[in-house]
């Protein structure tokens, strides 16, 4: 597939997002494979974030993998992030691949971690693939053509555009990064339920409707949200800049590090 024939389409077909599907699956299966050994092989980066052999495994097959079936587009992933800004800013669609979201909870071994893969066009996610192999579900989305949810065989459809909001709001926030700047947002919802969960799974908990809104009021890199973005979007949430509550965007600067967001149903910035 060219990069030509992607831009004209702005997305990839259903037929093309389950190769990536079935990229992630196989991604999953290299990071299970150092998950079910003793031995971790954790080290620690520069920014003293921690790193496995299962980051390293998962990074190397969908990169392999990517560069196969989708020649012609460059890949940005976590573990290969150090692309001069000159050459990546001329890059109008690429992937974004974060191989390992959530490495603290695949150390703590609570199966909160996930295989992000998204791909960019124009600043925008349209099309990303989350699957948590503990947990056996893949999460898919192509903006404009739905999102689904693949767990135990089983497949539905996600939509959210016209939920309601709960009563007792449920906000999913982090369980390893809380940031202050969260309690005080919760704080002005009133009553409301807190759920915590790892990785990118918090994006797809709202997705699902079990969850109203993932406020993250914290730092994160634009390989922790694009492809979980993308599902969310896919299936009628939104992922806005907070406070100032305008689409989060891709590649649009040379620091790859996002603002704080709010990721809700459209019903939830209604109501706020």
């Amino acid at each position: 597939m060219s990069n030509k024939k992607l831009v004209q389409h702005t997305s990839l077909t259903k037929a093309q997002l389950d190769t990536v599907i079935t990229i992630a699956k196989q991604a999953g299966d290299a990071i299970m494979q150092v998950y079910s050994k003793p031995d971790l092989q954790i080290e620690q980066k520069q920014d003293d974030s921690p790193v496995t052999a299962a980051d390293i495994a998962s990074h190397n097959v969908i990169v392999a993998e990517l560069e196969k079936h989708f020649v012609d587009i460059p890949v940005m992933s976590e573990e290969a992030a150090d692309i001069d800004w000159n050459v990546r800013r001329n890059w109008s669609t690429y992937w974004l691949i974060d191989p390992l979201d959530g490495t603290k909870e695949f150390i703590k071994r609570n199966g909160e971690f996930t295989v992000n893969i998204a791909l960019i066009h124009n600043g925008k996610a349209v099309a990303g693939v989350v699957y948590a192999p503990v947990l056996n579900k893949c999460y898919s989305g192509l903006l404009g053509e739905g999102a689904w949810l693949e767990s135990n065989a089983k497949q539905q459809v996600l939509d959210i555009s016209q939920q309601q909001i709960n009563d007792k709001p449920i906000v999913v926030g982090s369980r390893s990064h809380i940031s202050p700047g969260l309690a005080e947002y919760v704080a002005n919802i009133g009553d409301h339920q807190m759920q915590s969960v790892g990785s990118s799974l918090k994006f797809c908990l709202v997705a699902e409707g079990n969850a109203d809104v993932y406020p993250r009021l914290g730092l994160t890199s634009e390989w922790d949200t694009g492809a979980a973005q993308a599902v969310l979007e896919s299936a009628g949430g939104q992922v806005l800049i907070y406070p100032e509550l305008t689409p989060l965007e891709y590649n649009q600067k040379e620091n790859i590090l996002n603002p704080y967001f709010i990721a809700a149903s459209p019903k939830w910035f209604e109501r706020t």
